[in-house]
């Protein structure tokens, strides 16, 4: 029987029935707002100042390059210690940046190298910070909201992905990158004060892993030898590398290929974001996970891609874009939630550190390259070699099942006292 209107609603919205996760909804709510609009005037600037598509994956390597090096260690510090206090101090300290940032544009004295200083500053703060937050999640949730969590938080930057674009091409419109940057450090007070007012008493806190050499190795292993987790990580991996780069590839398909400016870059991201929410609350209203949702999502990622890259016009590139949105939306939550339900819980920061660096720490390889691919070619080449990947992802993963098997592919590893299957 069909599920009513009110058990819906219910569903998609369980976890916030947690005090504290509501609270921290709404604190990375107004982050990430903050940070997709500066990340959309940091993008614009760095186009304005160098007219180079491979200049412009530089910075994007440079700001991510950090994830790949370092996530890893950054999940081993997320195991030994308090979660939400280092998250405070890290968040203070992505705010000052951002004021920096701010202050140096609103002087016109910033320039390619400055920038550049910025990212690289930005990467060493979400190394620590990206693993840290995701996997505080689970403490904040139980084992039957943690999906739903998952989701929302994915909604969240579905959300600000959508807003944070189309204001700051407005902004910049009317009064340049500067303010999208006061703005973005502004938006780290509301996490901050969500932080600190969270009850403690009622966390359900991992014990911290004790301190002894060779954790990181540790963390490596135990999650390349427990499939249930390795395989989405491994799939996002391709994914990520060349799908992901929508930072390189988006701004130059709308300049140079639609032939638009900063309010057309800000509209498609914002199609893009849109679609993302959408797919995000139809997400959140379900409660499935597993290998033929995960490939299902995956084959849709590759197929919108696709469709964006030969779209002749704004209009079918914005409809194009909002299913990329849309099951982007899908498989990220899906992947993200694989990990974070089938890792042990003094190993859970650092598995989800490994699927950082899949998701984003992979981009130091990713954008440049696609920035080179771009510019040997055209943009729309950029965003087929994304399609594509997305199909290459699906075989490997295909494969690992087939080598694995549907028995063996469990999540041994889960801290519930059941396993998720992820390979029925």
């Amino acid at each position: 029987m069909g599920r009513s209107l009110g058990e819906i609603r219910q569903q998609t919205f369980s976890s916030l029935r947690s005090p504290n996760y509501r609270l921290y909804f709404f604190g990375q709510a107004a982050s990430m707002l903050g940070t997709y609009t500066q990340a959309t005037a940091l993008t614009w600037l760095v186009l304005v100042l160098t007219h180079s598509g491979t200049d412009l994956g530089l910075v994007t390597a440079i700001q991510t390059l950090p994830m790949m090096l370092l996530a890893p260690y950054g999940g081993v510090v997320a195991d030994r210690t308090d979660k939400r206090r280092l998250l405070i101090a890290l968040q203070i300290l992505l705010g000052v940046q951002a004021l920096a940032l701010a202050i140096v544009t609103l002087l016109h004295s910033a320039n390619f190298a400055d920038l550049c200083g910025f990212s690289l500053a930005l990467g060493l703060n979400n190394a620590f910070s990206n693993p840290t937050r995701q996997s505080f999640v689970r403490e904040m949730v139980d084992e039957t909201t943690i999906r739903n969590a998952v989701t929302l938080n994915t909604i969240t930057g579905a959300t600000a992905r959508s807003l944070g674009p189309a204001m700051a091409g407005v902004i910049i419109a009317i009064a340049g990158e500067a303010p999208c940057f006061f703005i973005n450090a502004a938006s780290f007070l509301a996490v901050i004060y969500s932080l600190k007012k969270m009850n403690t008493e009622t966390l359900s806190r991992d014990s911290p892993a004790p301190r002894r050499r060779g954790q990181l190795r540790e963390g490596i292993a135990y999650t390349m030898h427990t499939p249930a987790i390795a395989v989405p990580i491994l799939t996002m991996a391709i994914v990520g590398t060349l799908a992901y780069e929508f930072q390189v590839s988006l701004p130059l398909f709308a300049r140079l290929t639609l032939h638009g400016g900063s309010e057309t870059y800000g509209f498609l991201l914002a199609v893009m974001g849109a679609g993302a929410v959408s797919g995000g609350f139809v997400s959140a209203a379900r409660n499935r996970i597993g290998f033929r949702p995960l490939m299902n999502s995956t084959f849709a990622f590759g197929i919108s891609i696709l469709a964006a890259a030969l779209s002749p016009t704004i209009l079918l590139a914005s409809i194009a874009l909002f299913f990329v949105g849309w099951s982007n939306t899908s498989f990220t939550t899906l992947a993200s939630s694989a990990v974070q339900l089938n890792a042990a819980p003094q190993m859970r920061g650092r598995a989800v550190a490994l699927y950082q660096v899949a998701f984003q720490g992979s981009t130091p390889i990713g954008g440049p390259l696609i920035g080179w691919i771009i510019g040997l070619s055209t943009p729309r080449i950029g965003l087929v070699v994304g399609g594509l990947s997305c199909f290459a992802a699906m075989g490997l993963a295909i494969s690992l099942r087939a080598k694995f098997g549907r028995s063996a592919v469990h999540g041994s590893g889960s801290s519930y006292g059941r396993t998720t299957e992820l390979l029925p």
